[in-house]
């Protein structure tokens, strides 16, 4: 027979679900909740730390996670080894490089993403009822648009909204995309065309690729008529049809400085030298169109690089351009976001301006272009 709740020591005034005559009942409630308590000690042991595993899964790496997390490979070692004690298997398969996740890691990760994805949708609901008066905005770019493109935005963006926190993530394509999926970042500005199964996208604004050439190279003396000048590409007279396309396979036998393979300009330009009937040689390849563009300014070989690098980038005396094909010189630059997400308030009020510049810019001569995919207009105004 269960004791009487005074000679058990526990106070009345503590369980006011006691009812006298109930003694057996109160007791079985008191044990139901002493074991959710319980149970609730254990998640919260085992969701201490969620971040340092998180860091690890996204890295693939415990020494790399350890640097971005600003804390020593034993001690992040040691942490993770107390969460996987708490949950009594091991999260990561540590015998394999990269490291993978076990099964339970993988369930661990997809528990810690939903509470991510809770976490940030509150904190926008909350930023969109003050009234911008919190939020935070994250883009990642590669290092060209983040030099030239986003300053300009981002100027105007936080004039208007000073309150908002906003960061940059720089990073190739692929690292890019992949944080963009698992919801580590906002928006991407990328010129490549992402799968819009997975991604919607608004479109910033249209850009042409053009050849850079030495100025050393003997060859400009005999093309002085396809050579255009500075004024031309940052005026955008270029595009006009009375300036021709240079004949590339007059470089088939001069060295390249390309982008590496799995980049957009790089696909492009062989696409570009195929047609004219050759493969360009390239002596060196790069992952930054910045940096190739800075290789041609040193002598190194030609480059392909867009109008955009070449309006906003210092003047070189050293370089030549020249007008490519519009079928291989035309692409657009698009702000990604990842399909059926939240939009909070803070995120698109950036995506209004994007679609400003973008309808100034076609008014001021740029073809037409779409601006907003999968119903991203009518989202934006409810």
């Amino acid at each position: 027979m269960a004791l009487p709740l005074r000679e058990s020591g526990f106070s009345l005034v503590e369980w006011p679900f006691f009812h006298a005559g109930n003694d057996e009942k109160a007791a079985g409630s008191r044990q139901r909740q002493a074991g959710d308590q319980v149970k609730e000690a254990g998640r919260t042991m085992i969701f201490n730390g969620k971040e340092y595993v998180y860091e690890i899964y996204r890295e693939r790496s415990f020494s790399t996670a350890a640097q971005k997390l600003y804390t020593t490979q034993p001690a992040l070692s040691n942490k993770i080894k107390r969460i996987e004690d708490e949950i009594g298997s091991p999260i990561f398969d540590r015998s394999t490089s990269p490291i993978q996740l076990t099964e339970v890691g993988k369930a661990y990760i997809e528990a810690v993403e939903q509470m991510i994805r809770l976490e940030e949708n509150f904190a926008n609901f909350l930023a969109d009822t003050q009234n911008l008066k919190k939020g935070s905005l994250s883009i990642g770019s590669g290092a060209m648009f983040s030099s030239y493109v986003l300053p300009p935005l981002l100027a105007e963006y936080k004039a208007a909204f000073p309150c908002v926190e906003v960061s940059v993530q720089e990073g190739g394509v692929n690292s890019l995309q992949r944080r963009l999926l698992e919801g580590a970042m906002d928006l991407l500005i990328e010129n490549e065309e992402l799968p819009l199964v997975n991604f919607e996208r608004q479109r910033y604004r249209t850009e042409y690729m053009i050849l850079a050439v030495p100025r050393s190279w003997e060859l400009n003396g005999r093309l002085l008529a396809w050579q255009q000048s500075l004024d031309n590409i940052v005026t955008g007279r270029f595009l006009a049809p009375q300036y021709p396309n240079v004949p590339l396979d007059q470089f088939a036998k001069l060295p390249f400085v390309l982008l590496s393979p799995e980049n957009r300009t790089y696909q492009k330009a062989l696409a570009a030298c195929g047609h004219y009937g050759f493969v360009p040689r390239a002596i060196l390849t790069l992952s930054q169109q910045l940096t190739a563009y800075n290789m041609t300014c040193a002598g190194v070989g030609a480059s392909f690089v867009s109008d955009t690098l070449v309006r906003s980038a210092r003047p070189h005396p050293d370089v030549v351009y020249y007008k490519l094909d519009m079928e291989f010189a035309r692409r657009d630059i698009f702000f990604y976001f990842k399909k059926k997400r939240y939009i909070p308030k803070c995120m698109g009020e950036f995506l209004r301006l994007v679609e400003e510049k973008s309808r100034a810019a076609r008014g001021a001569g740029e073809r037409d272009g779409e601006d907003y995919d999968n119903g991203l207009q009518k989202r934006l105004a409810r």
